[in-house]
C-alpha cells in the first residue's frame, strides 16, 4: 500500500493539465478501437450473476511503479461507462487514510462521491500483520482496530472487507503464527457478522503464509461463517504449481468458502521478485473460463473485482476482465 503522506482526500482533485491530457488520450485511444467500443456496449449491461468492481489498488500500483497519473474522477467515470457496479478502496490512495467511524461528514462525502457515479464501495483493503503478532496485547489492539475499520466499512456501504496477513514471524514458529492469526480472524469474523459484512483474506507468495495448506488451515481454525477466502487466480496458480489451472485449487478450497474474487490472469511467475505476476485476462496462461465455470456452477453469487496489480494499463485489464465475466455469465 502507498503509505506516503498525502493531502486531504476531500479536497478537490488537482491533476495538472498534462496529466489530464495524457489520461484522456489513453481513454480516447481505447475508445477508437472497435473491440473497445463493442466492449463498452456489452459491459454497460449489468451482470445477472455477479456484482463487478474495479480495484483502486491496480491504479495505485501502476501509478507508483510506472509513473503514470490516474485522476480518481477519470477512473470512476470509466467504471460507470463500462458497466461496473462498484470499487474496492485501498488505503492511502489517491489521498489519505480511511476516515474514522466517528467522522460522519467525511464518510458522507466519500459515499456521495461514489454515489454520483452509480458505484458502491463494496470493500476496503486492510493490512493485518498485527493479527498474528507474538505479543498478545498487540493482537488485542488489532482486534480493536479491526472493529473500527469494520464500523467504517459498514457506514460507507461495504459488503466486504479484505485482509492481507503480510509481515514476518518475529521470533515465533510458523505453527504459532497460524494459530494466533486464526484466533484473530475468528474475532474478525464475529465483528464482520455484527456489521453485516464478510471478512475475506488471501495469502501471497512473499508472505510467510504462502501454501495451500496454510490457507486452508487458517480458514478452518478460524472457524467462523463470516470469515471467507479471496480467490485470486494468480496466487492460486503459483500455489498450484504454476500449472495454469488455478481452478483446481479453487475446487479443493471450495467455492462455498470464497468471500469475493480478485480476478486476474498470470503467467505463473513472480513480478520483479515480488508477488504473483498479474496480467489482463487472456494475456496469461491461466484458464480463466474454467475458473468462472467453477465459480458459477459452485453457486458463487458475490462480488468480482478486477485486480490490476502492477499492470501497466489497468484500464485495459478492467475491460478484458469484464469481458471474461460477462462471457461466463452468458
Amino acid at each position: 500500500m502507498n503509505t506516503k503522506p498525502l493531502h486531504n482526500p476531500f479536497e478537490p482533485l488537482r491533476a495538472g493539465p498534462l496529466a489530464r491530457r495524457g489520461a484522456l488520450r489513453l481513454l480516447g485511444g481505447l475508445a477508437a478501437l472497435p473491440w473497445f467500443t463493442s466492449s463498452l456496449t456489452e459491459a454497460a449491461q449489468k451482470n445477472p450473476l455477479w456484482k463487478t468492481a474495479v480495484g483502486l489498488n491496480g491504479f495505485e500500483s501502476s501509478s507508483r511503479k510506472y509513473g503514470k497519473t490516474f485522476p480518481l474522477w477519470e477512473i470512476l467515470d470509466f467504471a460507470e461507462r463500462t458497466g461496473f457496479d462498484g470499487v474496492e478502496l485501498v488505503e492511502g490512495w489517491p489521498a489519505g487514510g480511511y476516515p474514522q467511524p466517528t467522522e460522519t461528514e467525511r464518510i458522507r462525502a466519500l459515499r456521495r462521491l461514489y454515489d454520483a457515479y452509480g458505484l458502491r464501495v463494496f470493500s476496503i483493503q486492510l493490512g493485518v500483520a498485527e493479527a498474528f503478532a507474538p505479543d498478545e496485547a498487540a493482537r488485542k489492539r488489532w482486534v480493536e482496530w479491526f472493529h473500527a475499520r469494520a464500523e467504517f466499512a459498514q457506514k460507507v456501504g461495504c459488503a466486504c472487507v479484505g485482509m492481507w496477513p503480510g509481515g514476518g514471524l518475529r521470533g515465533q514458529t510458523l505453527d504459532e503464527a497460524i494459530d494466533r492469526l486464526a484466533k484473530s480472524f475468528h474475532e474478525a469474523g464475529k465483528i464482520a457478522a455484527d456489521h453485516g459484512l464478510v471478512a475475506a483474506f488471501e495469502i501471497e507468495p512473499p508472505f510467510v503464509f504462502n501454501k495451500e495448506e496454510h490457507l486452508r488451515r487458517i480458514h478452518a481454525q478460524a472457524g467462523h461463517p463470516a470469515l471467507k477466502i479471496i480467490y485470486d487466480p494468480s496466487h492460486f496458480d503459483l500455489m498450484n504449481g504454476s500449472s495454469g489451472k488455478p481452478h483446481e485449487m479453487l475446487a479443493r478450497v471450495g467455492v462455498q468458502n470464497i468471500g469475493y474474487v480478485q480476478l486476474t490472469d498470470t503467467d505463473g511467475t513472480l513480478r520483479d521478485g515480488g508477488t504473483s505476476k498479474h496480467l489482463p485476462c487472456g494475456d496469461g496462461h491461466a484458464n480463466i473460463p474454467e475458473s468462472m465455470r467453477v465459480l458459477r456452477e459452485g453457486g458463487f453469487r458475490g462480488w468480482i473485482m478486477i485486480d490490476e496489480w502492477e499492470i501497466p494499463d489497468p484500464y485495459d485489464a478492467c475491460v478484458k476482465g469484464k469481458q471474461a465475466i460477462d462471457l461466463a455469465a452468458r
